[in-house]
């Protein structure tokens, strides 16, 4: 099932087949529902309970599917208001509780107070290319708890340098867009 424009679809859990409301922004890529659908298959063992980070939060799919499959709770971050507004709505439409929403430049937020993260959604905006900074400030941050998994979605062309301490544990591609969910293993030296 496509989404129309402007709305997209949660594809499991309590909320399942509730629908998301997109605003229409430059730039703003939904993941595509089969992706999520794998990603969601890979983190079935794991997802109830978790506290998560949506970073660079977008439409917040990936973070309102995370709720929906049994996340305690969902950080979201999402630096554009009409966006992070619409997460906001979504989450109050669907009674989606455990969903907090800051307005904010994600490396600027992470420059704040560390709480780790069991989870955390690494999906930034591709033309900006955050992927290695986001990465090195949630891993020497504080940001991740120690066997954290993290989603990265890229180009699959593109040649990142994540922290060497990121496991590849799956991933997949679709199109042009690379899919990777990581396993923290231990920590990296503080420099």
């Amino acid at each position: 099932m496509s989404a129309r424009p402007g709305r997209i679809r949660v594809i499991g859990g309590r909320l399942r087949n509730s629908r998301l409301d997109v605003p229409a922004l430059p730039g703003l890529r939904p993941t595509p529902e089969r992706v999520r659908e794998t990603l969601f298959n890979w983190l079935a063992p794991t997802i109830a309970g978790v506290r998560a980070l949506d970073l660079c939060a977008g439409t917040g799919a990936l973070g309102i599917e995370a709720l929906s499959r049994g996340a305690s709770e969902v950080q979201f971050v999402e630096r554009d208001a009409r966006a992070a507004g619409a997460i906001a709505d979504n989450l109050a439409r669907l009674k989606a509780t455990g969903g907090s929403v800051a307005t904010a430049d994600a490396a600027a937020w992470l420059r704040g107070t560390a709480r780790p993260f069991g989870l955390a959604f690494l999906d930034p905006p591709f033309a900006l290319a955050l992927w290695d900074g986001l990465a090195g400030q949630l891993e020497r941050g504080g940001w991740l708890a120690d066997g954290a998994q993290v989603y990265v979605e890229s180009p699959r062309d593109a040649a990142l340098a994540l922290p060497s301490n990121w496991q590849p544990w799956r991933e997949g591609a679709a199109g042009e867009v690379r899919f990777a969910l990581y396993r923290r293993v231990g920590g990296l030296p503080l420099s």
